[in-house]
């Protein structure tokens, strides 16, 4: 199912997750290259936790271990949200794609909402 007809789909389930950044890339949510699906990112939300410093994030789009930017140095002001992906600009994940999330301190809180469609 490297890259279905996703027109006739089986069943499409929402999903979402969420992590505290680390200072190095981590997979925010990765498909499993057997998951016989295909992952629809509807959105990527950053938010800064903390309340006197600035802190600078980046997201990855993986696809056969090469990273694409999607999102690079973006400082995020104190106590301040950024919709790094939309449900306007989504983003496919084949089997074995992943999004990977690092910020310069732990006070970077990810929440990703997605559709897995099989």
């Amino acid at each position: 199912m490297a890259n279905p007809n996703i027109v006739n789909v089986t069943s499409i389930l929402e999903e979402s997750v969420g992590s505290i950044a680390t200072t190095s890339f981590a997979n925010l949510i990765a498909n499993a290259s057997s998951s016989n699906n295909i992952y629809k990112i509807n959105s990527v939300v950053a938010t800064n936790t903390n309340i006197a410093i600035d802190v600078d994030v980046s997201i990855n789009f993986v696809r056969g271990g090469t990273s694409y930017a999607v999102a690079s140095n973006i400082t995020i002001p104190t106590s301040t949200t950024l919709i790094a992906i939309s449900k306007d600009h989504g983003i496919y994940l084949r089997e074995g794609d992943s999004l990977q999330v690092k910020a310069g301190s732990a006070d970077i809180h990810f929440v990703c909402s997605y559709e897995v469609i099989s």
